[in-house]
């Protein structure tokens, strides 16, 4: 045996010097079945470990919720929205996840005015895994918090427990991924003037304040755009910032013509395999409009603001504007948590001329503006973009209707600058009762800046705006009006207990948060405050060089009830 073995094993070199010289033919297809048989062997085994990897990546998202809906919760009566017995569900068709809420876009137009509102809740379910009991609710509990806001079609739900889902739709077979708030076409206006569609989207970074090369991008139509086979492309007129004009399809215009329901519109770039943004976007049709400088439009005098929080200041505010000339308010609510609705009813019942505009997308404030001054075309000869916590302010006792009239023969004037004087808190560690405007009296020497007053047809087509101030089309100029005519009073740092609400969330798209440490020395930051909101222990006497109480006098004048000495707000 030990005989044969080592024969065997002596034989070998043998076979293999035998190869080298006469059997090369053999050996090489024997080393080629070698070959293939280990390849095979390892694509085989690499199947099973990486393949699903590479060809079926999982797209993660760090926030857990992957679907949502709405239900009532009136245990008297289950379907609190029926006809004939049957329930009527709103459906919502899209979801946007922002930092600390989700966005819930319905099918319906007027959510405000369903039968109890106070009904509609966001569920939550934990999930169906095992790891579903660290949660305090079991797998089978599901939680209903209250929206934070319904307006329109729009619905405001908290994030809810980590982990939990939220359901977006009637049918729980129906789910949605939320689509990222910075990656998203979330709002579009069809301009019948020229008959574009102005879509406003975040995602493609465009420079602030610049005009970027329109053939680089196309606008999409398409009432499903995940379905590529029924999308309709047309041209970019104009891009610029957040904002994009492009030309309507004769077939989208005429969708328009009679009346139906609008098609979702996004934008995309021309790269070849480019895919287009995801989009909630559903044209809104502007009033008809004709340009006609021998006809007056409604308004002589609009104003355009964003605000958060701040309904306590509106009353105030608005009534000292319609004082001095202002007719009408668009005011666009940038995801308000203080009763703003109650606000604005309780004014529009004084009859003023109110108009609240659900606008939840953060860091837009320029294309909000942009948004407005198309709304605001139709009826307003003039319209002002100003802050809630600034005041135009007439030293000589003027008023609006004043000024503008020395501008209504000259129609080339597109624009009204006027200088912003920035009030201090004034003393105070606590806001005035009586008002900004009768509280703060000291400010700020120098003017450190100016807002506008624009006539919306006179507007670039682009719309392009930066801080409150938009580029005129060819042939209309701007005019800077001087301090002894009229001024604003920019009461912008008030009690530390106001101030401190600006480090929460700065609302234009090309101005860093307070909190980051991003363009410390901006003009829009407090000089010497640093990026936490901690008071300073002088704050209540800081910024004050000149002690102003023209407008607080002019107030007290208009507004003091003479028998109670208490001002009308």
């Amino acid at each position: 045996m030990k005989e044969r073995k080592r024969r065997d094993f002596t034989r070998e070199p043998t076979l293999a010097a035998s190869a080298s010289k006469g059997g090369k033919g053999s050996s090489r297809l024997f080393l080629l079945f070698a070959i293939c048989f280990s390849v095979l062997l390892l694509t085989i085994g690499l199947s099973h470990i990486r393949l699903y990897e590479v060809f079926h990546p999982v797209l993660l998202s760090a926030w857990p919720i992957t679907e949502s809906r709405l239900i009532f919760t009136d245990p008297s009566n289950p379907y609190p929205y029926s006809r004939n017995s049957n329930p009527t569900y709103i459906k919502v068709n899209h979801a946007v996840l922002l930092p600390d809420e989700i966005v819930l876009v319905t099918n319906h137009h007027s959510l405000l005015s369903i039968p109890n509102p106070d009904l509609l809740k966001c569920q939550y379910t934990p999930p169906a895994s095992s790891h579903s009991s660290r949660h305090s609710l079991s797998a089978k509990a599901k939680l209903n918090l209250p929206p934070l806001s319904l307006s329109t079609s729009l619905v405001r739900c908290p994030l809810g427990p980590p982990g939990f889902s939220l359901s977006l739709s009637t049918s729980p077979h129906s789910r949605h991924r939320p689509f990222q708030w910075d990656h998203l076409a979330y709002s579009a206006l069809f301009d019948p003037l020229d008959n574009s569609t102005v879509v406003f989207a975040k995602g493609f970074n465009l420079r602030s304040a610049r005009i970027s090369d329109p053939a680089r991008y196309r606008c999409v139509f398409r009432r499903d755009l995940s379905n590529p086979k029924y999308i309709i492309t047309s041209p970019v007129i104009t891009a610029a910032q957040e904002i994009f004009r492009c030309k309507t399809p004769l077939t989208v215009l005429n969708s328009y013509r009679k009346k139906l329901d609008m098609p979702l519109v996004s934008v995309k770039t021309k790269d070849r395999g480019a895919i287009a943004l995801p989009s909630v976007a559903r044209p809104e049709i502007l009033k008809r409009y004709r340009r006609n400088h021998k006809k007056k439009k409604k308004h002589s005098m609009c104003i355009c603001t964003m605000v958060r929080n701040q309904a306590r200041f509106l009353r105030e505010w608005i009534m000292y504007h319609s004082r001095v000339g202002v007719q009408r308010w668009l005011i666009y609510d940038n995801n308000s948590e203080d009763k703003i609705e109650q606000a604005v009813n309780s004014l529009g019942q004084s009859n003023y001329n109110i108009t609240l505009h659900p606008w939840p997308w953060i860091k837009t404030q320029e294309a909000g503006f942009a948004h407005c001054a198309l709304r605001a075309r139709a009826e307003c000869e003039w319209v002002g973009f100003i802050d809630v916590d600034e005041f135009f302010y007439f030293p000589y006792g003027l008023t609006i209707r004043d000024v503008l009239k020395n501008y209504s023969n000259q129609p080339w004037v597109g624009e009204l600058r006027t200088d912003c004087h920035n009030f201090g808190p004034s003393g105070h560690k606590k806001a005035p009762e009586n008002g900004v405007t009768t509280g703060y009296t000291c400010r700020m020497l120098v003017p450190e800046r100016h807002k506008s007053i624009i006539r919306p047809e006179a507007l670039n087509k682009s719309l392009i705006n930066v801080v409150h101030h938009f580029h005129l089309r060819e042939g209309m100029r701007s005019v800077n009006v001087g301090q002894g005519v009229m001024l604003i009073n920019h009461y912008k740092y008030q009690a530390w207990e106001v101030f401190k609400e600006k480090f929460k969330r700065r609302v234009a798209t090309y101005v860093a948060d307070w909190q980051d440490e991003e363009n410390v020395g901006s003009k829009d930051r407090a000089p010497g405050l640093g990026t936490k909101p901690v008071e300073p222990p002088d704050w209540p006497y800081r910024f004050c060089e000149l002690n102003d109480t023209g407008l607080r006098d002019w107030v007290i004048k208009e507004f003091k009830d003479p028998q109670t000495g208490e001002l009308s707000w």
